[in-house]
């Protein structure tokens, strides 16, 4: 395994993050424990999960998991807050009440002691973000998280976050997670860049293109019953699918029948090899998902083939609409 030093933190992670959105809600606890068991016995020691995903429910069952197999302190374990947990008024945001509430909640649900990267799942204009740095640094001068950092944060907010790192002394960001695959690359115009300029390591998520990049969709009026983009029913998440995201996936099948792969590894190893990308988060509902992109690191591309998909899906553009959905915030509707 191949591991990365995660921003200028000096951690050495995986070049894959085992994301647990799925896990407490399309997958049960059984099959939950196996794939967090294969990803650790395959050299993954990053796991990434949020209080929103099933109101706790993956919290609950990657605690259950890491306790039962004895590898909490193998692994690089990341959670976050923002979203709304109840119909409590102070029950969402970055509010320094939440922020502490929520990091106490989630210590319980993964039965640990300590988180290793706590997050802000989402800007909030609602909230001056010096109160939540203040509110993190207590958390690290606590020994409750190790590590700060942001999900879906526009690069001006980052920025901003560091201005105010340094104005109050207060411990800064070390990461951000935002959307970057194929499909969406818009975060090479500015937003890898200002991670790169500032140390910050970049995990992007949704590397797949929330399954469009799989190769499973085709060119038909109304896909299969059963898959993401042929149920959803999400105004919002359906224009994450276009012909355009089509296109890509039937170009890249030449390339990865070349090499005996999947266009899904394909798709992903061409995320890992971005310069600036630190390790992109996968989220396998199955084991079966699961194998499919730990075959994405075997997988090098050539020169050439990389130069083939920069033709296919320009440096900087889309074809779906991921990257600036993803910054809209929450609203505190009560």
């Amino acid at each position: 395994m191949n591991y990365r030093l995660f921003g200028r933190t000096g951690v050495y992670i995986s070049p894959l993050v085992l994301g647990c959105m799925m896990f407490g809600q399309k997958t049960d606890l059984v099959n939950t424990r196996k794939i967090i068991d294969r990803a650790i016995d395959e050299g993954i020691n990053f796991l990434d999960t949020a209080d929103v995903y099933g109101k706790g429910a993956s919290e609950q069952f990657v605690g259950d998991a890491l306790k039962r197999n004895g590898n909490r302190e193998n692994v690089f374990l990341a959670t976050k807050v923002n979203g709304r947990m109840s119909d409590h008024p102070n029950h969402i945001g970055n509010s320094r009440l939440h922020i502490i509430e929520g990091c106490e909640n989630s210590l319980r649900r993964l039965q640990t002691d300590h988180i290793d990267l706590y997050q802000l799942h989402r800007p909030d204009p609602h909230i001056a973000i010096d109160e939540s740095l203040r509110a993190m640094d207590d958390l690290v001068s606590s020994g409750k998280i190790r590590y700060s950092g942001t999900s879906n944060f526009g690069s001006w907010q980052i920025v901003e976050s560091l201005w105010a790192s340094e104005k109050h002394s207060k411990g800064r960001f070390v990461s951000d997670q935002s959307p970057f695959n194929l499909a969406d690359r818009r975060a090479e115009r500015e937003h890898i860049p200002m991670c790169q300029t500032h140390g910050l390591a970049f995990i992007p998520w949704s590397p797949l293109a929330g399954g469009g990049l799989t190769g499973k969709y085709k060119r038909i009026k109304k896909q299969i019953t059963g898959t993401r983009f042929g149920d959803e029913t999400d105004p919002l998440k359906l224009k994450r699918f276009s012909s355009g995201v089509i296109d890509i996936t039937d170009a890249l099948e030449p390339i990865a029948l070349a090499h005996a792969a999947t266009v899904a590894q394909v798709a992903l190893a061409w995320v890992i090899a971005q310069p600036g990308v630190t390790a992109p988060i996968i989220g396998p509902r199955t084991m079966q998902q699961l194998e499919d992109n730990l075959g994405a690191l075997d997988l090098q591309l050539s020169g050439e083939e990389l130069s083939l998909i920069d033709e296919l899906a320009q440096p900087g553009t889309n074809v779906a609409d991921y990257y600036e959905a993803s910054f809209k915030p929450n609203q505190h509707h009560f």
